[in-house]
């Protein structure tokens, strides 16, 4: 199930070159799957949870530059689910024409803050995840 964010970048996202500097990716990331979880999930619930998805990987693919006023569209699904971590695609495009300008795979771990450790995505958890999956 694939999720639309949209950003304008503005002009504190650019960098010397006038284009969105490598970084600010992270934070529009970022922005887009807590818009994912908050739109598709019961998030408060989860968060009362003590579960947490933490991110202990990010592979960013850097396709074509965004520039000042552009509209970028993120699209945001689950990838994959397994025992104990899940992967988040991400995909940034201009909105105007749908041209890719950046690509992400987000790998997290289902974390439990009491026992302070990584947690096998299990029972509610993973019928979360496994039902925000992408349908091909």
């Amino acid at each position: 199930m694939t999720h639309r964010t949209t950003i304008k970048v503005r002009g504190y996202h650019l960098d010397l070159y006038s284009h969105v500097n490598n970084a600010r990716y992270l934070e529009f990331l970022e922005e887009a799957r807590w818009t994912f979880f908050e739109e598709r999930a019961d998030l408060p619930a989860f968060l009362a949870s003590g579960i947490a998805l933490i991110v202990v990987n990010i592979n960013i693919d850097y396709r074509h530059p965004a520039t000042m006023n552009d509209e970028l569209a993120i699209d945001t699904t689950v990838k994959s689910v397994g025992n104990r971590s899940a992967v988040i695609h991400q995909c940034v495009k201009l909105a105007a024409s749908d041209k890719i300008v950046a690509e992400a795979d987000v790998t997290f771990v289902a974390f439990d803050g009491q026992q302070n450790k990584a947690v096998p995505i299990e029972g509610k958890m993973r019928e979360l995840l496994t039902g925000l999956q992408h349908q091909a």
